[in-house]
């Protein structure tokens, strides 16, 4: 298929349903901005996701899609897409099931692209292979589906680095709100929407917590209202440790995380979020691959045993023991963010 006049080319993404999915998705809306001059882009996400799209200078407009988890919303679906008619020339599709391809194809846009699966045949009229040892990170494949189809299979494109927007004003406010202090800050992020399996042990997120606070840090533990008792089992009764799970918007998060040295974090959504403000990430990866995931920023340590039972993509120990995490000892992340501030002031 040819490609449509770059100039003024209308674009919508229909965006991924993950905190850390979305920030990396800005890595193909700065390609397109880049390959495309003059390029209008929309994406089409859950309503959760649009105060992190407003953050990223490259989205032009971002369109709710709220249905819930295991809905199909129909009506909906139909509902949106009639908004949407005759406004985009070109639909990006960048999750695989073939539900997240029907409002481009209702919406009547032209050209569908998106990599084959599920059924999807007659939903995209672009369809792309995906090759998993080319395309090897979630980041290529999202950034492959701005590209032509020959540049795209080669995998050897640049990849943006997400950079989001932060609200030096917002961030005062929450500083004030919180009480937070003028100590140097370190943010903790325990929670991982996937499971267990990535997560570092609430007892060590507690001790580095204790340990960090004995060293002269604020701590700031962060994450959603599902977090809450576990920022709770860490905060509780330590004197300079903030537990602003569940307290603070997503938006919130991500002034909050630009105002933190450091942070220590499993592999999640904030992890994502704190490498696209720039804040030293120090990456705990248990039954997930820092190949696959990483957090895209050259300011970041991965700590990853690489046990013979990881990465196992389990969203709990299928063994039962978890070492992948409880083995990566506080000690040693402790001396890796002393480190890490030591670098810092030198240089």
């Amino acid at each position: 298929m040819a490609e449509p006049a770059a100039t003024g080319q209308r674009i919508l993404v229909v965006g991924p349903s993950w905190v850390g999915d979305m920030v990396m998705a800005q890595s193909l809306f700065m390609t397109l901005k880049h390959h495309h001059p003059g390029c209008r882009i929309g994406v089409l996400a859950p309503g959760w996701s649009l105060p992190i799209l407003d953050r990223m200078g490259e989205v032009d407009e971002a369109i709710a899609l709220d249905i819930g988890h295991g809905e199909f919303g129909w009506g909906i679906r139909r509902r949106v897409a009639r908004s949407l008619r005759g406004r985009f020339d070109h639909a990006i599709v960048l999750p695989r099931s073939w539900k997240s391809a029907l409002v481009p194809f209702l919406a009547g846009i032209p050209r569908r692209t998106g990599f084959t699966g599920e059924q999807r045949v007659v939903l995209l009229n672009e369809r792309r292979r995906l090759d998993k040892e080319v395309l090897d990170q979630t980041v290529k494949r999202f950034v492959a589906l701005g590209l032509p189809a020959g540049e795209a299979a080669r995998g050897d494109f640049p990849l943006p680095r997400p950079r989001l927007a932060v609200d030096a004003a917002n961030l005062a406010e929450l500083r004030r709100a919180h009480g937070l202090s003028s100590r140097p800050a370190i943010g903790l992020m325990p929670g991982a929407e996937y499971g267990p399996a990535k997560q570092w042990p609430l007892a060590h997120f507690r001790a580095l917590a204790e340990a960090l606070v004995g060293e002269g840090f604020e701590v700031r533990v962060l994450g959603g209202p599902k977090d809450e008792g576990a920022g709770e089992a860490i905060a509780a009764g330590v004197d300079h440790v903030h537990n602003l799970c569940g307290r603070t918007r997503l938006a919130d998060a991500v002034d909050l995380l630009a105002d933190c040295h450091q942070v220590v974090t499993n592999d999640s959504g904030l992890m994502h979020v704190a490498a696209a403000v720039g804040t030293r990430v120090h990456a705990l990866y248990g039954s997930s691959s820092p190949a696959y995931t990483p957090p895209l920023t050259d300011s970041a340590e991965i700590h990853y045993l690489a046990l013979d039972c990881s990465p196992c993509f389990a969203r709990t120990c299928p063994l039962g023991h978890t070492r992948c995490l409880t083995e990566l000892s506080p000690e040693r992340l402790l001396a890796a963010v002393l480190g890490a501030e030591r670098r810092i002031a030198v240089g």
